[in-house]
């Protein structure tokens, strides 16, 4: 008799993420530092944000305008009454040994944002996300280790304080999402929201964007949490995936083997492509948080609310629903065009001016964005408008010019030539009978391609085409003469 094959368990991750975001603010949180990235060390400083005795923090209005503006377009509801509170922690990169954030009443709380996959047959999946809150809280300083590129292993370290004081808002989600992927979609959905609004450029290289993340694995069917650890020091998108996807695998084979997950801190290794212990975690009570006494607490008014929600731009999200299912754009495009607000805007004027949405995609997010890539500028360095665009597309939907004489003229046109100049005496010559004699001389000039045609190599007709082309220096109609072309090679 032979034994039952034993049933494999399947297991599912639990991943939140806690995302900071630097507000593009000019001055700093409390006091009035530049927040310049890359200054020389220790140069954008103050009493404030170094914690001397006797100073007090005043809260900088544009960071309370955005993130505001930050919580309703991640559909939170604002507290009316909210307050700071000092969280005490001690390491040499926080001046004051204690820093200024929120804990028990944040400025927003119960949002969601909506993710969107594309699956195997190029259809969108969205899903929402929740989000738990959204608070503001003032950025530590900055440790640069000497030898390593983390204290274990440096000969020394040194500090710089420029970032100390740097207005922040963190973002946490609830547990909603279940796979690296969704995790990597979800941050790169919240800096696009953020680049939207302006409220903060979401460079992940110069630490505008940080995001940590909380992952736990569990049966399939199980209800309660596994043991949750954080992972930090994820520099990109990818790197975001690609940890998760690397930590959900040991903690399963942790969990199979029978040893305990410990809740602790883990750094992503990128050069090694794993993560390795950094610390146990912290609990809120290690924090000793206590309600800020030099800080009033914060009333926003519904007038104020209502000011802060009609300057909200249309979001990416509803941009890409109005793409896909009014304007017929496939989820691709869609995804393409609303990445930074600049690029959809340039598009939707295109259309205003009368251009066909499918052939202004495909001329931004094509030829444009490789012009724009490869001599690294903006779709606002451009000197083609998009009224100017537009005209290009009619052009060639009624006839006038070629797809092909449009991207041979596309570099002047980039460079603000006019449609006008650049097509003057080279409108496609649509008359069958001015073309009919140019493809009978170029079939006369040919005997022995036009031989092997005949005799079966069908290839050839486009050896025809492009001679003609070449005769009228790319003013044929290439449909007109590719009809003219066959009708006298099979005559």
């Amino acid at each position: 008799m032979t034994s039952a094959t034993p049933v494999k368990t399947e297991y599912e991750a639990i991943i939140g993420l806690e995302t900071h975001c630097q507000l593009s603010t000019n001055t700093k949180i409390f006091s009035s530092s530049s927040t310049a990235f890359g200054a020389d060390p220790n140069t954008n400083i103050d009493p404030v944000c170094m914690g001397l005795p006797g100073v007090l923090p005043v809260l900088n209005e544009k960071v309370l305008e955005y993130a505001v503006k930050a919580g309703l377009a991640l559909n939170c509801q604002i507290a009316k009454y909210s307050k700071f509170d000092r969280k005490q922690y001690f390491y040499p990169d926080l001046p004051k040994n204690y820093q200024i954030s929120q804990y028990d009443l944040p400025i927003a709380e119960h949002g969601w944002i909506e993710i969107e996959l594309v699956d195997a047959e190029g259809n969108p999946v969205r899903k929402r996300i929740g989000i738990t809150r959204l608070h503001m809280e003032e950025d530590a300083g900055k440790l640069v280790h000497a030898g390593s590129d983390r204290l274990s292993g440096s000969s020394y370290s040194l500090v710089d304080y420029n970032r100390a004081g740097v207005p922040l808002v963190e973002i946490v989600s609830e547990p909603d999402i279940r796979s690296g992927q969704e995790a990597a979609e979800y941050a790169q959905e919240l800096r696009r929201i953020v680049r939207y609004l302006g409220v903060s450029d979401g460079n992940m290289q110069e630490g505008s964007l940080r995001c940590d993340v909380n992952i736990s694995v569990r049966p399939v069917g199980q209800d309660k949490f596994g043991t949750k650890v954080e992972i930090k020091n994820m520099n990109s998108f990818n790197a975001i995936q690609r940890a998760i996807e690397y930590e959900i695998e040991r903690q399963i084979a942790a969990v199979e083997a029978g040893e305990p997950i410990i809740q602790e801190t883990r750094l992503w290794e990128e050069g090694a492509q794993r993560t390795i212990s950094m610390r146990t975690k912290e609990g809120s009570s290690d924090y000793r948080y206590f309600p800020e006494p030099d800080l009033a607490p914060i009333e926003v008014s519904e007038t104020q609310l209502e000011n802060w929600r009609s300057e909200l731009p249309e979001l990416p999200a509803q941009k890409r629903h109005h793409y896909e299912n009014e304007l017929g754009l496939s989820p691709y495009d869609a995804r393409v065009l609303t990445e930074e607000r600049y690029v959809s805007e340039y598009f939707e004027a295109a259309i205003a001016a009368g251009a066909n949405p499918k052939a202004a995609a495909n001329w931004i997010t094509q030829d444009i964005a490789a012009y724009i890539n490869k001599q690294k500028l903006s779709i606002t360095d451009i000197a083609l408008t998009p009224a100017n665009l537009a005209e290009v597309i009619t052009r060639i939907e009624t006839g006038k010019i070629s797809n092909a004489q449009a991207k041979e003229k596309l570099p002047d046109l980039l460079q603000g030539v006019t449609p006008e100049k650049a097509f003057a005496g080279q409108e496609l010559i649509t008359d069958p009978s001015i073309l009919e004699p140019i493809v009978d001389e170029v079939i006369a000039a040919n005997p022995k391609e036009l031989e092997k045609y005949r005799n079966g190599n069908t290839n050839l007709k486009g050896f025809f085409v492009g001679q003609v082309l070449k005769k009228t220096s790319k003013r044929a109609d290439p449909k007109l003469t590719n009809e003219l072309v066959e009708k006298k090679l099979n005559a």
